[in-house]
């Protein structure tokens, strides 16, 4: 769906709601859905009688003011829906798991507490790697999560995420809601998952992990163990690196006990939280594989299927919403934390030209084997391809050369 058709759709919505509230705010009480078995909470107000309402007079009747519209969701016909969200997040990194948060209050806003999600960490109702999983089954009504740790049951899902050499955060929103991106993203997903999803969150351009030891060339990545997800990781398989995804939670560890001997997170911010300056000590750029990462809701599709139409609207709206503020909040945050990091004794390093036109190639190769034998993942990156050819030299010939010009004589943090 297209952001116009979006907001379009969302507005008329509202009003319906509104209708629907001034016609029927002195119904009974509110009936009640469940999502993955979550049970919802009771209305906890008694009816007034048939008498009681006829002599008590309303507020209305007592003063003449104007008349105040209720939110759509106090409307009688609106039901209590209660639901839990796994996530593929600890809740100490506020930034991340906070989309979800985010997306919950702004439901919970909206629906006068009457649609309620709950979002829980990593490992409470799945691990962080099987969000997708307990949604598709319906064991859980909705994630947060990343697609690309799912390219195990199909490559098509690193386009809800990310592709390595591919968009900024910029170009993938405007590649989801006004090339057709999401729209094709959400066929495949209800075909193979019985899911669809909704972009929840982008982290902007992220970091290019953390490194025990410095790396020059491409032969210094051969044998090396790294922690990294998606297509991103099978790139770094063709250069010569064993490749492990293992959830945020777990990536200290790794480090430390020399599991792996680099990893990536994001970025600044949430790496100086899950303390990987401190048993990793070069720190590379730029994050070539995730230049404008997206996270997403998913949804059991039969769950969706039954809330009503305002409640799907409203819950699109707060993805949407959480998309534009996740973004922010990195980018409000990064900067201050990167110069903590190098005061701390990290080591700033970028990749060198050689390692990134080798991941370049690499990666292009990759694409066309892909699909080559998948023709979900040709249907969907046949247009991308072509909408990334439209829109790098636009970016190139505006806003780079004005990010060239301002940035001249502005020093990185190191």
């Amino acid at each position: 769906m297209k952001r116009r058709e979006f907001l379009r759709g969302t507005a008329a919505g509202v009003l319906g709601g509104l209708s629907v509230t001034l016609a029927a705010c002195a119904g009974g009480p509110p009936s009640t859905q469940q999502g993955s078995a979550a049970t919802a909470p009771a209305t906890g107000q008694a009816e007034p009688t048939a008498a009681q309402s006829q002599a008590e007079p309303t507020a209305a009747q007592a003063e003449p003011t104007a008349p105040q519209a209720q939110a759509p969701a106090q409307s009688s016909s609106m039901p209590a829906v209660e639901w839990e969200m796994a996530t593929s997040w600890p809740v100490a990194l506020d930034t991340i798991f906070g989309g979800a948060q985010s997306v919950a209050d702004r439901v919970s806003a909206m629906t006068d507490g009457m649609f309620r999600i709950t979002p829980r960490a990593a490992g409470e109702l799945a691990p962080g790697t099987q969000v997708l999983d307990v949604v598709s089954q319906g064991a859980v009504a909705a994630g947060h999560t990343a697609s690309y740790y799912y390219l195990g049951k199909s490559p098509v899902t690193a386009f809800g995420t990310t592709l390595p050499f591919g968009f900024t955060a910029q170009q993938q929103n405007a590649w989801l809601f006004e090339a057709g991106g999401l729209e094709q993203l959400q066929e495949v997903y209800a075909k193979l998952f019985n899911v669809i999803q909704f972009p929840a969150g982008n982290t902007g351009a992220q970091m290019g992990g953390w490194f025990r030891r410095e790396i020059n060339s491409v032969s210094d990545l051969s044998g090396l163990k790294m922690r990294i997800p998606g297509l991103g990781g099978q790139v770094m398989t063709e250069l010569g690196v064993t490749v492990q995804v293992l959830a945020a939670g777990e990536i200290f560890q790794a480090l430390q006990t020399g599991a792996v001997d680099a990893a990536e997170w994001v970025g600044p911010y949430d790496d100086e939280k899950l303390g990987l300056n401190q048993v990793a000590q070069y720190y590379y750029y730029p994050g070539w594989w995730e230049p404008g990462p997206s996270l997403e809701v998913e949804v059991n599709l039969d769950q969706w299927n039954q809330l009503p139409k305002l409640y799907q609207e409203y819950l699109k709206a707060a993805c949407h919403e959480a998309n534009t503020t996740m973004l922010a909040s990195y980018d409000a945050r990064n900067n201050e934390a990167l110069a903590s990091l190098i005061a701390g004794g990290t080591q700033l390093r970028a990749y060198s030209d050689e390692i990134m036109e080798a991941a370049e190639k690499a990666t292009f190769a990759l694409y066309d084997e892909f699909a080559a034998n998948d023709a979900d993942f040709a249907a969907i990156y046949e247009g991308w391809r072509a909408f990334r050819d439209r829109i790098y030299p636009w970016h190139k010939t505006n806003q780079s050369a004005f990010e060239q010009f301002v940035y001249r004589n502005v020093q990185t943090v190191a």
